[in-house]
Protein backbone atom coordinates (compact mmCIF):
# COMPACT_ATOMS: atom_id res chain seq x y z
CA UNK A 1 0.00 0.00 0.00
CA UNK A 2 1.31 3.49 -0.87
CA UNK A 3 0.79 6.41 1.91
CA UNK A 4 0.97 10.20 0.76
CA UNK A 5 2.11 12.37 3.83
CA UNK A 6 -1.24 14.77 2.99
CA UNK A 7 -4.19 14.41 0.49
CA UNK A 8 -7.40 12.89 -0.27
CA UNK A 9 -7.91 9.49 -0.05
CA UNK A 10 -8.07 7.27 -3.25
CA UNK A 11 -9.72 3.97 -3.77
CA UNK A 12 -8.34 1.76 -6.36
CA UNK A 13 -9.66 -2.07 -7.18
CA UNK A 14 -5.92 -3.54 -7.31
CA UNK A 15 -6.68 -7.09 -5.68
CA UNK A 16 -9.35 -5.69 -3.69
CA UNK A 17 -6.74 -3.27 -1.87
CA UNK A 18 -7.24 0.16 -0.90
CA UNK A 19 -4.75 2.39 -1.83
CA UNK A 20 -4.26 5.91 -0.89
CA UNK A 21 -2.54 8.57 -2.88
CA UNK A 22 -2.17 12.58 -3.29
CA UNK A 23 -2.43 13.53 -6.64
CA UNK A 24 0.45 15.98 -6.94
CA UNK A 25 1.36 16.89 -3.38
CA UNK A 26 4.80 18.15 -2.47
CA UNK A 27 7.22 16.58 -0.01
CA UNK A 28 10.78 18.09 1.10
CA UNK A 29 11.21 19.09 -2.75
CA UNK A 30 9.87 16.26 -4.12
CA UNK A 31 6.16 16.28 -6.34
CA UNK A 32 4.05 12.97 -6.18
CA UNK A 33 1.90 12.05 -8.77
CA UNK A 34 -0.28 8.85 -8.87
CA UNK A 35 0.89 6.24 -11.53
CA UNK A 36 0.28 3.19 -11.96
CA UNK A 37 3.62 1.22 -14.06
CA UNK A 38 1.99 -1.92 -16.20
CA UNK A 39 3.77 -4.09 -18.88
CA UNK A 40 1.94 -4.17 -21.88
CA UNK A 41 2.74 -6.76 -24.45
CA UNK A 42 6.34 -6.82 -25.06
CA UNK A 43 6.70 -3.28 -23.57
CA UNK A 44 6.55 -1.42 -20.09
CA UNK A 45 5.24 1.99 -19.34
CA UNK A 46 3.94 4.50 -16.54
CA UNK A 47 -0.09 4.86 -16.82
CA UNK A 48 -1.17 8.15 -16.09
CA UNK A 49 -5.23 9.39 -15.57
CA UNK A 50 -4.74 13.01 -18.09
CA UNK A 51 -5.97 14.61 -15.01
CA UNK A 52 -3.44 13.58 -12.75
CA UNK A 53 -0.50 15.70 -14.94
CA UNK A 54 -0.09 19.42 -16.06
CA UNK A 55 -2.59 20.25 -18.26
CA UNK A 56 -0.38 22.66 -20.43
CA UNK A 57 1.43 20.12 -23.09
CA UNK A 58 5.21 21.36 -22.35
CA UNK A 59 4.72 21.43 -18.57
CA UNK A 60 3.23 17.20 -19.00
CA UNK A 61 6.58 16.69 -20.85
CA UNK A 62 9.16 18.38 -18.23
CA UNK A 63 7.14 16.33 -16.30
CA UNK A 64 6.85 13.14 -18.51
CA UNK A 65 10.69 13.38 -19.07
CA UNK A 66 11.49 13.65 -14.98
CA UNK A 67 9.08 10.60 -14.18
CA UNK A 68 11.52 8.98 -17.31
CA UNK A 69 14.77 9.97 -16.29
CA UNK A 70 15.55 11.25 -19.29
CA UNK A 71 17.91 12.51 -21.04
CA UNK A 72 20.43 10.26 -20.06
CA UNK A 73 21.24 6.74 -21.81
CA UNK A 74 20.75 4.83 -18.28
CA UNK A 75 17.38 6.78 -16.59
CA UNK A 76 18.85 6.14 -13.78
CA UNK A 77 17.13 9.57 -12.04
CA UNK A 78 13.88 7.86 -13.26
CA UNK A 79 11.74 4.95 -13.56
CA UNK A 80 12.56 4.22 -17.43
CA UNK A 81 14.36 1.00 -18.24
CA UNK A 82 17.43 2.44 -20.54
CA UNK A 83 15.23 0.64 -23.49
CA UNK A 84 12.92 2.44 -25.62
CA UNK A 85 10.93 -0.52 -24.87
CA UNK A 86 10.69 0.59 -21.39
CA UNK A 87 10.27 4.39 -21.64
CA UNK A 88 6.37 5.00 -22.46
CA UNK A 89 3.57 6.13 -21.20
CA UNK A 90 -0.12 6.06 -21.65
CA UNK A 91 -2.41 9.27 -20.51
CA UNK A 92 -5.77 8.17 -20.41
CA UNK A 93 -9.19 10.13 -19.90
CA UNK A 94 -12.72 9.82 -20.23
CA UNK A 95 -13.83 9.65 -24.00
CA UNK A 96 -14.46 13.00 -25.74
CA UNK A 97 -16.34 10.52 -28.50
CA UNK A 98 -19.75 8.40 -28.03
CA UNK A 99 -18.51 5.66 -29.71
CA UNK A 100 -15.22 4.71 -27.03
CA UNK A 101 -15.05 4.60 -23.44
CA UNK A 102 -11.55 6.01 -23.05
CA UNK A 103 -9.40 8.71 -24.57
CA UNK A 104 -5.41 6.78 -24.87
CA UNK A 105 -2.18 9.44 -25.69
CA UNK A 106 0.38 7.36 -25.93
CA UNK A 107 3.92 8.99 -25.28
CA UNK A 108 7.39 7.97 -26.44
CA UNK A 109 9.86 9.31 -23.83
CA UNK A 110 13.39 9.66 -25.95
CA UNK A 111 15.83 7.96 -23.39
CA UNK A 112 18.92 10.22 -24.61
CA UNK A 113 17.48 13.39 -25.55
CA UNK A 114 15.13 15.46 -23.64
CA UNK A 115 12.46 14.95 -26.36
CA UNK A 116 8.86 13.01 -26.15
CA UNK A 117 7.25 12.20 -29.16
CA UNK A 118 3.70 11.67 -30.00
CA UNK A 119 3.72 11.01 -33.46
CA UNK A 120 2.69 7.12 -33.23
CA UNK A 121 0.36 4.70 -31.53
CA UNK A 122 1.91 1.94 -29.21
CA UNK A 123 -0.15 -1.79 -29.56
CA UNK A 124 2.18 -2.93 -26.58
CA UNK A 125 1.13 -0.29 -24.34
CA UNK A 126 -2.31 -0.42 -25.29
CA UNK A 127 -2.82 -3.60 -24.06
CA UNK A 128 -2.41 -2.06 -20.37
CA UNK A 129 -5.27 0.34 -20.85
CA UNK A 130 -7.99 -1.78 -20.40
CA UNK A 131 -7.04 -3.05 -17.19
CA UNK A 132 -6.11 0.51 -16.10
CA UNK A 133 -9.46 2.22 -17.16
CA UNK A 134 -11.23 -0.26 -15.01
CA UNK A 135 -8.85 -0.15 -11.74
CA UNK A 136 -9.28 3.70 -12.18
CA UNK A 137 -12.99 3.48 -12.61
CA UNK A 138 -13.07 5.01 -15.67
CA UNK A 139 -15.02 1.71 -17.17
CA UNK A 140 -17.48 -0.55 -14.79
CA UNK A 141 -16.46 -3.77 -15.25
CA UNK A 142 -18.45 -6.60 -16.19
CA UNK A 143 -18.96 -9.70 -14.60
CA UNK A 144 -17.14 -12.33 -16.91
CA UNK A 145 -15.38 -10.28 -19.95
CA UNK A 146 -15.30 -6.43 -20.03
CA UNK A 147 -14.97 -4.82 -23.90
CA UNK A 148 -13.05 -1.36 -23.48
CA UNK A 149 -13.11 0.89 -26.73
CA UNK A 150 -10.44 2.98 -26.59
CA UNK A 151 -10.02 6.50 -28.82
CA UNK A 152 -6.32 6.17 -29.53
CA UNK A 153 -5.67 10.33 -29.92
CA UNK A 154 -2.70 10.02 -31.80
CA UNK A 155 -4.44 9.10 -34.60
CA UNK A 156 -7.84 9.48 -34.31
CA UNK A 157 -8.53 5.39 -34.43
CA UNK A 158 -10.58 3.14 -32.07
CA UNK A 159 -8.96 -0.24 -30.68
CA UNK A 160 -11.32 -2.50 -28.83
CA UNK A 161 -9.77 -4.32 -25.52
CA UNK A 162 -11.63 -7.78 -24.16
CA UNK A 163 -10.62 -8.24 -20.54
CA UNK A 164 -11.21 -10.77 -18.24
CA UNK A 165 -13.07 -9.37 -15.31
CA UNK A 166 -14.39 -12.27 -13.46
CA UNK A 167 -16.41 -11.31 -10.42
CA UNK A 168 -16.16 -7.81 -11.71
CA UNK A 169 -12.26 -7.81 -11.14
CA UNK A 170 -9.18 -7.49 -13.79
CA UNK A 171 -7.56 -10.64 -13.65
CA UNK A 172 -3.91 -10.72 -14.80
CA UNK A 173 -3.43 -14.43 -14.29
CA UNK A 174 -4.16 -16.81 -17.35
CA UNK A 175 -2.47 -19.58 -19.95
CA UNK A 176 -1.80 -17.17 -22.68
CA UNK A 177 2.12 -17.04 -23.73
CA UNK A 178 3.29 -14.17 -26.19
CA UNK A 179 6.69 -14.26 -27.18
CA UNK A 180 9.53 -11.84 -25.37
CA UNK A 181 7.74 -12.39 -22.23
CA UNK A 182 8.29 -14.64 -19.70
CA UNK A 183 5.47 -16.84 -17.99
CA UNK A 184 1.48 -16.70 -18.85
CA UNK A 185 -0.88 -14.51 -18.15
CA UNK A 186 -4.47 -13.62 -18.87
CA UNK A 187 -5.42 -13.00 -22.86
CA UNK A 188 -6.42 -9.48 -24.18
CA UNK A 189 -7.69 -9.37 -27.61
CA UNK A 190 -7.13 -6.96 -29.41
CA UNK A 191 -9.57 -5.77 -32.64
CA UNK A 192 -9.00 -2.19 -34.70
CA UNK A 193 -11.02 -0.31 -36.51
CA UNK A 194 -10.14 1.51 -39.54
CA UNK A 195 -6.43 1.73 -39.07
CA UNK A 196 -5.10 1.97 -42.81
CA UNK A 197 -3.64 5.52 -42.81
CA UNK A 198 -3.99 6.32 -39.57
CA UNK A 199 -0.68 8.53 -39.30
CA UNK A 200 -0.23 9.24 -43.28
CA UNK A 201 -3.37 9.39 -44.77
CA UNK A 202 -3.46 6.24 -47.06
CA UNK A 203 -2.59 2.47 -46.79
CA UNK A 204 -0.15 3.26 -49.29
CA UNK A 205 1.11 6.50 -48.56
CA UNK A 206 2.97 6.92 -51.72
CA UNK A 207 0.27 5.86 -53.69
CA UNK A 208 2.57 3.07 -54.90
CA UNK A 209 3.56 -0.62 -53.86
CA UNK A 210 6.95 -0.10 -54.35
CA UNK A 211 9.29 2.76 -54.48
CA UNK A 212 13.04 2.85 -55.30
CA UNK A 213 15.12 4.78 -52.65
CA UNK A 214 18.77 5.20 -53.01
CA UNK A 215 18.81 2.29 -55.36
CA UNK A 216 16.56 0.20 -53.01
CA UNK A 217 13.34 -1.10 -53.11
CA UNK A 218 10.80 -0.62 -50.30
CA UNK A 219 7.43 -0.86 -49.63
CA UNK A 220 5.87 1.93 -47.18
CA UNK A 221 2.88 0.90 -45.83
CA UNK A 222 0.57 2.67 -42.85
CA UNK A 223 -2.03 0.22 -41.02
CA UNK A 224 -1.39 1.33 -37.98
CA UNK A 225 1.90 1.94 -38.07
CA UNK A 226 4.14 3.50 -40.27
CA UNK A 227 6.73 1.33 -41.59
CA UNK A 228 8.93 0.90 -44.41
CA UNK A 229 9.78 -2.55 -45.72
CA UNK A 230 13.30 -3.26 -46.97
CA UNK A 231 14.73 -6.86 -47.96
CA UNK A 232 17.33 -7.59 -45.91
CA UNK A 233 19.37 -9.06 -49.01
CA UNK A 234 19.26 -5.60 -51.19
CA UNK A 235 21.37 -4.22 -47.59
CA UNK A 236 23.51 -7.36 -48.19
CA UNK A 237 22.59 -8.98 -44.89
CA UNK A 238 20.73 -12.12 -44.15
CA UNK A 239 17.51 -10.86 -42.33
CA UNK A 240 18.32 -13.36 -39.17
CA UNK A 241 21.32 -11.45 -37.82
CA UNK A 242 20.75 -11.09 -33.78
CA UNK A 243 19.41 -7.70 -32.20
CA UNK A 244 22.91 -6.52 -30.82
CA UNK A 245 24.73 -7.77 -33.70
CA UNK A 246 22.20 -4.79 -36.30
CA UNK A 247 22.77 -2.31 -33.18
CA UNK A 248 26.57 -2.87 -33.27
CA UNK A 249 26.08 -2.43 -37.16
CA UNK A 250 26.89 0.96 -37.58
CA UNK A 251 27.09 1.23 -41.67
CA UNK A 252 24.05 -0.56 -41.63
CA UNK A 253 22.16 1.67 -39.41
CA UNK A 254 23.27 4.63 -41.55
CA UNK A 255 21.95 3.33 -44.98
CA UNK A 256 18.70 2.15 -43.24
CA UNK A 257 18.55 5.91 -41.73
CA UNK A 258 19.21 7.58 -44.96
CA UNK A 259 16.45 5.75 -46.92
CA UNK A 260 14.26 6.85 -43.30
CA UNK A 261 15.08 10.47 -43.67
CA UNK A 262 14.62 10.35 -47.45
CA UNK A 263 11.05 8.47 -47.46
CA UNK A 264 9.56 10.88 -45.12
CA UNK A 265 7.91 13.09 -46.93
CA UNK A 266 6.98 10.62 -49.03
CA UNK A 267 4.88 9.15 -46.77
CA UNK A 268 3.36 12.65 -45.63
CA UNK A 269 5.60 12.77 -42.60
CA UNK A 270 7.40 15.62 -43.52
CA UNK A 271 10.89 15.71 -42.15
CA UNK A 272 11.39 12.82 -39.67
CA UNK A 273 14.84 13.75 -38.24
CA UNK A 274 13.85 14.33 -34.76
CA UNK A 275 10.68 11.66 -35.11
CA UNK A 276 10.19 8.27 -34.30
CA UNK A 277 8.39 7.65 -37.41
CA UNK A 278 8.53 5.88 -39.81
CA UNK A 279 9.59 2.93 -38.05
CA UNK A 280 11.99 0.83 -40.62
CA UNK A 281 11.45 -3.10 -40.98
CA UNK A 282 14.05 -5.37 -42.47
CA UNK A 283 12.68 -9.04 -44.21
CA UNK A 284 13.42 -12.64 -45.35
CA UNK A 285 11.79 -15.66 -45.83
CA UNK A 286 10.29 -17.41 -42.43
CA UNK A 287 12.62 -19.76 -41.16
CA UNK A 288 10.52 -21.01 -38.01
CA UNK A 289 7.28 -21.85 -39.33
CA UNK A 290 5.77 -18.56 -40.01
CA UNK A 291 5.25 -16.28 -43.00
CA UNK A 292 7.61 -13.65 -42.48
CA UNK A 293 10.94 -12.91 -40.76
CA UNK A 294 11.62 -9.39 -39.51
CA UNK A 295 14.18 -7.27 -37.93
CA UNK A 296 12.66 -4.28 -37.36
CA UNK A 297 13.99 -0.46 -35.67
CA UNK A 298 12.36 1.96 -33.83
CA UNK A 299 13.75 3.68 -35.58
CA UNK A 300 17.36 3.80 -34.28
CA UNK A 301 17.61 0.69 -32.40
CA UNK A 302 16.80 -2.65 -33.52
CA UNK A 303 13.58 -4.02 -31.76
CA UNK A 304 13.83 -6.57 -29.50
CA UNK A 305 10.56 -8.49 -30.88
CA UNK A 306 8.36 -5.98 -33.08
CA UNK A 307 5.73 -3.76 -32.18
CA UNK A 308 2.07 -4.71 -31.75
CA UNK A 309 0.88 -2.32 -34.74
CA UNK A 310 4.06 -2.72 -36.80
CA UNK A 311 3.27 -6.40 -37.15
CA UNK A 312 -0.27 -5.48 -38.16
CA UNK A 313 1.47 -3.23 -41.02
CA UNK A 314 4.12 -6.07 -41.99
CA UNK A 315 1.35 -8.47 -42.17
CA UNK A 316 -0.64 -6.44 -44.23
CA UNK A 317 2.15 -5.78 -46.78
CA UNK A 318 2.82 -9.70 -46.96
CA UNK A 319 -0.88 -10.42 -48.22
CA UNK A 320 -0.92 -7.36 -50.69
CA UNK A 321 0.75 -8.65 -53.75
CA UNK A 322 3.35 -6.42 -55.67
CA UNK A 323 5.21 -5.43 -52.79
CA UNK A 324 8.63 -6.36 -51.86
CA UNK A 325 7.29 -9.35 -49.65
CA UNK A 326 6.57 -10.88 -52.75
CA UNK A 327 8.57 -13.92 -52.87
CA UNK A 328 9.72 -13.79 -49.49
CA UNK A 329 6.57 -14.35 -47.66
CA UNK A 330 5.07 -17.79 -47.16
CA UNK A 331 1.35 -16.97 -46.95
CA UNK A 332 -0.70 -20.36 -47.89
CA UNK A 333 -4.40 -19.47 -48.34
CA UNK A 334 -4.50 -15.81 -48.47
CA UNK A 335 -8.35 -15.71 -48.17
CA UNK A 336 -11.03 -14.81 -45.88
CA UNK A 337 -9.57 -15.12 -42.31
CA UNK A 338 -6.28 -15.32 -42.48
CA UNK A 339 -4.01 -15.84 -39.62
CA UNK A 340 -0.10 -14.95 -40.56
CA UNK A 341 2.98 -15.07 -37.97
CA UNK A 342 5.44 -12.57 -38.10
CA UNK A 343 8.71 -14.13 -37.07
CA UNK A 344 10.55 -11.66 -35.24
CA UNK A 345 14.28 -11.84 -33.41
CA UNK A 346 12.67 -13.29 -29.74
CA UNK A 347 9.61 -15.49 -31.25
CA UNK A 348 6.57 -14.75 -33.21
CA UNK A 349 3.73 -12.54 -33.31
CA UNK A 350 0.12 -13.63 -35.00
CA UNK A 351 -2.01 -11.30 -36.68
CA UNK A 352 -5.35 -12.03 -38.10
CA UNK A 353 -6.26 -10.25 -41.07
CA UNK A 354 -10.12 -10.27 -42.89
CA UNK A 355 -9.55 -10.23 -46.33
CA UNK A 356 -11.45 -9.00 -48.89
CA UNK A 357 -10.61 -9.48 -52.89
CA UNK A 358 -13.17 -7.89 -55.79
CA UNK A 359 -12.25 -7.10 -59.15
CA UNK A 360 -8.65 -9.40 -58.54
CA UNK A 361 -7.57 -7.00 -55.74
CA UNK A 362 -6.54 -7.54 -52.33
CA UNK A 363 -8.28 -5.61 -49.61
CA UNK A 364 -7.72 -6.07 -45.88
CA UNK A 365 -10.89 -4.84 -43.74
CA UNK A 366 -10.11 -6.11 -40.30
CA UNK A 367 -7.25 -6.47 -37.82
CA UNK A 368 -7.25 -8.44 -34.78
CA UNK A 369 -4.37 -9.63 -32.11
CA UNK A 370 -4.21 -11.25 -29.04
CA UNK A 371 -1.46 -9.77 -26.45
CA UNK A 372 -1.41 -10.00 -22.51
CA UNK A 373 -0.41 -7.23 -19.64
CA UNK A 374 0.21 -6.97 -16.20
CA UNK A 375 -0.30 -4.43 -13.16
CA UNK A 376 3.30 -3.99 -11.32
CA UNK A 377 3.02 -1.40 -8.88
CA UNK A 378 0.42 1.07 -8.17
CA UNK A 379 0.91 3.91 -5.93
CA UNK A 380 3.11 7.81 -6.58
CA UNK A 381 5.75 8.50 -8.91
CA UNK A 382 8.08 11.21 -7.97
CA UNK A 383 9.57 14.57 -9.82
CA UNK A 384 11.29 17.44 -8.45
CA UNK A 385 8.90 20.34 -7.33
CA UNK A 386 10.93 22.46 -9.39
CA UNK A 387 9.43 20.54 -12.34
CA UNK A 388 6.25 20.45 -11.52
CA UNK A 389 6.04 24.68 -10.99
CA UNK A 390 8.55 25.61 -13.79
Amino acid sequence: MATSAAGSQQQGTTGGTEIRTAQAQESVGQTRIRCMQMRGGTSKGAYFLASDLPADPAARDRVLLAVMGSPDPRQIDGIGGADPLTSKVAIVSPSTRADADVDYLFAQVVVDEARVDYGQNCGNILAGVGPFAIERGLVDARDGTTAVAIHMLNTGQIAVASVSTPGRQVQYDGDARIDGVPGTAAAIPLAFRDTAGSTCGALLPTGNLKDTIDGVEVTCIDNGMPLVLIRARDLDRTGYETRDELDADAALKARVEAIRLAVGPRMNLGDVSARTVPKMCLIAPPRAGGAISTRSFIPHRCHASIGVLGAVSVATAAVLPGTVCDGIAELGDASGVKRLAVEHPTGEFTVELTLAHENGATEVTGAALLRTARWLFDGVVGVPSAVWRA
